[in-house]
């Protein structure tokens, strides 16, 4: 099953609320299982560099499925490097987005870019709670 744009649009909702609540100004964006955005938006105020970090650690987090931070430490790996180069340089692998995971299967992630690397994790996890 693929994640639907209505359903993309409520995990950037979730993750915008959240950013309200912690007093922050995100970018948010959802990418498909293969790491292709879905959905993007950007809270006026935020700056503007949050917008590739979100789609990059969104991308990290689709292609690993997992959040993309356990992938900070392995980012000099060979293999990640080599998997980073072959996808074209979008993927980022540092803290900040999660995997969004049905029936076992990785659909694909929330990445957020604008707060603190904790922030923004918290950001993502909320907009993929509202699935």
């Amino acid at each position: 099953m693929a994640i639907t744009l209505e359903e993309a649009n409520r995990i950037l909702q979730g993750a915008i609320a959240k950013a309200e609540e912690l007093g922050i100004k995100i970018n948010v964006a959802v990418c498909d299982a293969g790491g292709r955005l879905l959905a993007f938006n950007r809270m006026d105020g935020a700056i503007w560099g949050g917008s590739y970090g979100s789609m990059g650690k969104a991308v990290a987090s689709a292609a690993f499925g997992r959040p993309s931070g356990e992938m900070q430490e392995r980012a000099a790996a060979p293999i990640v490097q080599g998997i980073m180069m072959a996808e074209g340089g979008h993927m980022i692998p540092s803290k900040g987005a999660v995997p969004i995971i049905r029936n076992g299967q990785v659909e694909g992630a929330c990445g957020v870019g604008g707060g603190t690397s904790d922030e923004d994790e918290d950001c993502a996890r909320a907009g993929v709670a509202r699935l």
